[in-house]
């Protein structure tokens, strides 16, 4: 198997200062500050950019960077990396603060959407919602509540996200594949057709429901109603590996490296076709290339669809920065292969919708899949196979952090589960 280049890391230095500034000066020369508190200094030379975050223990100001792979972002985000400013200070709301990019788009509510941090789980809706009730406001402190108000270039905004509220599902006992777990955090291996949190049509039978189950009340209350804990999530019909956060601090630790780029995340995946090097309609696509191995990386940004809101899309203005990279790990013919893809960035459905922009949509996808026509020459176990892989064939692998609290750098893995493990085998008998 062809391993897949290991996603750059930033090194820190660290020293004592009696009194620090947050700051954020972007190439251009635009400055943000998070105030001035007591706590240690960390400062971070990225290509023009200087960075500088704040640690104390009451508050946490974290400044997400740009790095030269990142340089090329939406024209919809940030033009150097959509400030991501998070300021936990003891029992009072979450504060975000947001920057708008150079071409924020025609909606607030849209533009505010493409630069909410990666790790911190809001919903365009819930961010709408929040908008009305007065949550969002200018730095000066004056209320913004109108979600269709016309955003410009470089506005800043300041998010408040009230305290959890009491979660409307309840524990269930649902028996759960626990890898690893300690005071701060648990990581779970989901099985396919689980949902991960309550949400319209799945009040109960979710990951949460049999969390709260099992952890009682020793979650994390950041990600908010419904949401305990959750710092990422992955699809209902996609298995494997997810983490959990069971207290606030471990919360916070986890999105900033979700935010930031810096977990690891691999999953196994058979797409139609062989995605090669030597394919000149590959080739021929602006948002594909191919790196050192033979990996295909594909570059390009992912919004809602334009007239299926339940779906995502590729486009080409706006959106939110993606990247996957695709290894190939088996070829099944010229039929279908296994691949692995590495995620840079995680959103939603970003695997299935760039592999289908690309012409290698998973196998059994319902959503993103095309219909293709089985050679002549499979057999019938092939066909039948085929023909009952009524989901996508996705499987969330390995998950890679650090620990949030005790530094220590963690990585679980997750077998493929007995479905994929039968379609690999159908596939390579023919």
């Amino acid at each position: 198997m062809r391993s897949i280049p290991a996603a750059s890391r930033v090194t820190t230095a660290f020293q004592s200062v009696p009194l620090v500034k947050a700051k954020l000066r972007s190439p251009s020369g635009i400055e943000i500050c998070a105030g001035e508190v007591p706590g240690s200094l960390v400062r971070i030379n990225v290509m023009t950019i200087t960075l500088t975050m704040v640690i104390s223990p009451r508050i946490i100001v974290v400044v997400s960077t740009i790095t030269s792979q990142r340089k090329n972002r939406s024209r919809g985000g940030s033009g150097w990396s959509g400030v991501e400013d998070w300021v936990m200070t003891g029992d009072k709301p979450l504060e975000i603060e947001l920057v708008l990019g150079e071409a924020p788009g025609g909606r607030l509510d849209k533009a505010l959407a493409r630069v909410v941090p990666e790790g911190v789980t809001l919903s365009r809706s819930r961010l709408v919602a929040l908008i009305r009730e007065g949550a969002l406001r200018t730095p000066g402190g004056a209320v913004v509540d109108d979600p269709r108000g016309k955003p410009e270039p470089g506005m800043r905004f300041v998010l408040s996200l009230p305290a959890p509220e009491d979660i409307e599902a309840g524990p269930e006992n649902i028996a759960l594949d626990v890898i690893h777990e300690d005071a701060e955090l648990i990581v779970i291996n989901k099985p396919v057709g689980m949902v991960v949190h309550p949400a319209p049509g799945t009040p109960s039978g979710t990951l949460v429901n049999a969390l709260l189950h099992h952890c009682g009340d020793t979650l994390s209350g950041v990600g908010g109603a419904k949401r305990p804990g959750i710092v990422h999530r992955i699809d209902k019909d996609t298995s494997g590996i997810l983490v959990v956060a069971k207290s606030d601090r471990a919360h916070q630790g986890l999105a900033r490296q979700f935010a930031d780029h810096s977990i690891e995340r691999l999953y196994d995946a058979f797409v139609w076709g062989v995605p090669l090097a030597s394919d000149p309609r590959l080739l021929g696509l602006g948002a594909a290339r191919f790196e050192a191995g033979g990996v295909l990386k594909i570059t390009a940004p992912i919004a809602r669809h334009a007239h299926d809101r339940k779906k995502m899309a590729v486009v080409t203005s706006g959106g939110r920065h993606a990247v996957t990279r695709a290894a190939l790990v088996e070829r099944f013919g010229d039929m279908a292969a296994h691949v692995e893809c590495q995620l840079e960035t995680g959103r939603t459905h970003q695997i299935r919708v760039h592999m289908t922009h690309v012409g290698h949509p998973l196998m059994g996808d319902p959503v993103y899949g095309r219909a293709r026509t089985i050679p002549k020459t499979a057999s019938h176990k092939t066909r039948e196979m085929l023909a009952g892989f009524t989901r996508q064939a996705l499987h969330a692998r390995l998950l890679g952090f650090v620990h949030p609290v005790s530094g220590q750098s963690m990585s679980f893995e997750a077998h493929m589960p007995a479905d994929m493990v039968a379609l690999a085998s159908v596939l390579r008998a023919g």
